[in-house]
């Protein structure tokens, strides 16, 4: 196998511009770029959540998950390409089916809060809704596969999922449970008429029910 990358520093994006897979040079601020960069964030920070305590089956999903969102990465890169199957995302249908079914039901909002690891996996998700909306974008103006953003999509919810996991995996002794938005405090703050000195904004959609 030949190596891939041979030498990292070539300078030829010095005039503020990159090549994509099939030759073509681009603005680095190009909306396909923009989109790239935000799936290799996504990436880098599920990298971040493998450096922590994991369960086994979560951990094993997440590499799985990376190797996937190096194709997305590398079909976004080439104009017309196809890497990123159908399967992929028939895959993270079923681990968000198996994991939302251990956990119980959610009776009010929660906060992006307990464990590291389930506050890491809380940034990936958001990370994945910014992927998500610039797949969106991108394809507002070329034509692109249906998969990559079909994939981002199911991604975050599973993030979520995997987060409430998480925090009920207690692997650093300090979790247990999600954390609760509290939805009385909110009211009395607003009985107190507390908003306009400092009380906490809401949050529109804690939940990702994207």
């Amino acid at each position: 196998m030949a190596n891939r990358l041979s030498q990292i520093a070539t300078r030829t994006g010095d005039d503020g511009t990159t090549g994509l897979g099939d030759g073509t040079r681009v603005p680095k601020d190009h909306l396909r770029v923009q989109a790239m960069g935000d799936v290799d964030e996504l990436n880098s920070q599920i990298g971040v959540l493998l450096a922590e305590p994991l369960p086994e089956d979560v951990r094993d999903l997440l590499v799985t998950i990376q190797h996937e969102l190096f194709n997305l990465g590398g079909e976004l890169c080439m104009p017309g390409y196809s890497l990123l199957k159908d399967a992929a995302v028939l895959h993270l249908d079923q681990a968000l089916a198996d994991y939302n079914a251990t956990l119980p039901r959610l009776a009010e909002f929660i906060l992006p809060a307990g464990t590291r690891s389930a506050a890491i996996a809380h940034v990936c998700r958001t990370v994945a809704r910014r992927a998500e909306r610039a797949v969106v974008t991108l394809a507002h103006h070329e034509t692109l596969n249906s998969a990559p953003r079909h994939y981002l999509n199911r991604l975050s919810d599973l993030l979520f999922v995997l987060a409430r996991v998480l925090n009920r995996a207690n692997l650093d002794g300090q979790g247990g449970d999600d954390v609760y938005w509290k939805s009385e405090r909110m009211a009395r703050y607003a009985a107190e008429g507390s908003s306009e000195a400092g009380a906490p904004s809401e949050q529109s959609d804690s939940a990702d029910g994207h």
